[in-house]
């Protein structure tokens, strides 16, 4: 009977006596390996890469060019009679048409003027207009300059203009951090609750967790993926930003890089949460527009969030979205240190010590 040789433990997993496990290599890491494939996946999803890297750059461009420095608008008004007419032409922000009352009225109904202006009653003037379109108000201050001065009003005090037109007051630059923020949940939300209820939807999930993977590693590697994501994310919108339309960067970039971590972080926690249980496209996508829409309309993305009423301000302050947004901007565009940023610091906090702890108990693996 021919003795079976004694075989190595090396030579049991089919490797050469002496040689370290495939599974001691970082490359083939269990961890390591679900990182990458989380690249593939994002990398493979064209509209992925539209939304996050090319949108913000599109909204970015088009927005600080509707909005760039240039010199005040000429409003065109209409007078019915030529007095005023000559009166009003004084003011050199004024297009002056002198038009018959019937037409300046259909003028003004039609937004083709922001202001008519006719005689009153003891040699009054009468002005109409919209006094809920900021034209209209403009137009009725510098209309009723122009008539005062015409009749001989002379000014006690003489006014001089200081144009303020610096980096760091207009309105693109109040535009880069309100779109790094968003871009930032964006990615965050459906990079991490996509992917994770594709995987469910096509029965990955329950493939993977029969194998030894730690189920640990699997969301780790949604969190390694986005935070080198967020290095490529951000440097590619700041650089379009700074480069193209001069935005100040007057704080720490550590800081910044901090600031973009936590809220990077924040929103991914909130993703989780949202996908823990869907189990269809729809249901994630439905789940993920109902959270993100309403602080795309009223954390200040596009204007600023002290346009709603005093009573929703508590809970508009409460969002992470803006808290996110407030701290970029005063990290950016006025040099604010961590500690000035604490507020929103501890707001996105509590969105993340409160939202990944519940995901991870109401997560569904299958």
């Amino acid at each position: 009977m021919t003795a079976i040789p004694e075989m190595q433990p090396g030579e049991m997993a089919g490797r050469p006596p002496g040689t370290a496990p495939r599974e001691s290599s970082l490359a083939n890491h269990a961890l390591v390996q679900l990182t990458l494939t989380r690249f593939r996946e994002f990398l493979r999803e064209p509209e992925a890469l539209f939304w996050v890297f090319i949108f913000p750059i599109l909204l970015a461009g088009g927005l600080g060019l509707a909005f760039r420095n240039r010199p005040a608008d000429v409003l065109r008004i209409a007078a019915v009679t030529p007095e005023l007419a000559r009166a009003l032409r004084q003011e050199k922000l004024l297009d002056v048409q002198e038009l018959s009352a019937k037409a300046a009225s259909q003028a003004l109904r039609t937004g083709k003027v922001a202001l008519l202006a006719e005689p009153g009653p003891d040699k009054a003037v009468v002005y109409g207009f919209d006094n809920t379109n900021p034209e209209g108000r403009a137009a009725r201050m510098l209309a009723e300059r122009a008539v005062e001065r015409a009749a001989g009003r002379v000014d006690p005090v003489a006014g001089i203009d200081r144009l303020m037109r610096e980096p760091g007051s207009r309105y693109i630059d109040f535009l880069i951090p309100g779109l790094l923020g968003m871009n930032l949940m964006g990615s965050a939300i459906w990079g991490m609750g996509f992917a994770i209820v594709d995987a469910r939807r096509r029965k990955l999930m329950k493939r993977l967790i029969a194998t030894p993977m730690p189920r640990p590693y699997y969301l780790l590697s949604f969190l390694l993926s986005r935070l080198v994501m967020l290095v490529i994310e951000v440097g590619f919108l700041l650089s379009f930003g700074i480069f193209i339309f001069k935005v100040p960067m007057r704080g720490s970039l550590a800081d910044l890089a901090l600031l973009c971590v936590l809220t990077s972080l924040s929103f991914g926690a909130l993703g989780l949460l949202i996908a823990s249980r869907a189990r269809t496209i729809e249901a994630a996508s439905g789940l993920m527009n109902l959270v993100m829409m309403p602080m795309w309309i009223v954390s200040g993305v596009f204007f600023s969030a002290q346009r709603f009423p005093d009573m929703l301000q508590p809970v508009i302050k409460a969002l992470p979205l803006t808290a996110a947004i407030d701290a970029l901007r005063a990290n950016m565009l006025q040099g604010a240190g961590l500690a000035q940023v604490s507020p929103q610091l501890l707001v996105l906090a509590a969105w993340l010590a409160v939202c990944f702890p519940v995901a991870l108990k109401l997560f569904r693996w299958r």
